[in-house]
């Protein structure tokens, strides 16, 4: 797959570069749609457009989908479409070959995570892929910064546990505050790259 001939367009914008996990699930991939989940400014769905996927992404905030809007415009990109439902109140199905929610969850309300986890697992295809990182609660430490929703030990993995898991991890990670001057800090994530095998969702 090729990088769009625009890419170039995008360089002076100041975006961060896209996870390594997300960059690591491109040559997993094949042809098929990818949804975004809380997908922010746009850093990871401008990068899987340019490695020549048609991307969904959603997100609520409506500053950040104007700012992804703006930059497929400008780079006169085509294969991304956006939407701002918001997650807490938002059911959805659809046929995706891979689905990424990047330090996503952890802004949701802690009741919804068990049915948006069980919508991510209907609407993706067979073979197909789900991406999760999400903030864990630290039992040694508290935290520095105050989520909605954190992660207990083993409970994302065990979400999967009727898919097969290419890999799950649980460790400290640095992590910048999105849109925050300050300085980044130490966080446990939950990492986890689950692909089904079933097309029974839990």
């Amino acid at each position: 797959m090729t990088i769009h001939p625009k890419v170039e367009a995008l360089h002076p914008i100041k975006l961060a570069a896209p996870h390594p996990e997300v960059v690591a699930l491109v040559p997993r991939l094949v042809e098929g749609e990818i949804l975004d989940l809380g997908c922010g400014s746009g850093r990871h769905a401008l990068y899987l457009q340019q490695q020549g996927f048609p991307v969904t992404a959603w997100d609520n905030d409506l500053l950040a989908i104007q700012h992804l809007t703006q930059l497929s415009a400008n780079a006169a990109l085509t294969g991304i479409t956006v939407a701002t439902p918001d997650l807490n109140h938002h059911r959805f199905n659809g046929q995706y070959h891979a689905i990424v929610a990047v330090d996503t969850l952890m802004y949701l309300d802690p009741s919804v995570i068990g049915q948006l986890i069980a919508d991510m697992q209907a609407a993706t295809l067979k073979g197909g892929y789900n991406l999760i990182v999400c903030v864990m609660r630290d039992e040694h430490q508290a935290s520095p910064v105050e989520f909605p929703f954190s992660f207990s030990s083993g409970e994302l993995s065990h979400y999967y546990r009727r898919w097969h898991i290419v890999h799950y991890h649980e460790q400290l990670a640095t992590w910048s505050p999105p849109a925050s001057p300050t300085e980044p800090i130490s966080l446990r994530f939950a990492t986890l790259l689950a692909q089904k095998i079933s097309i029974k969702a839990l």
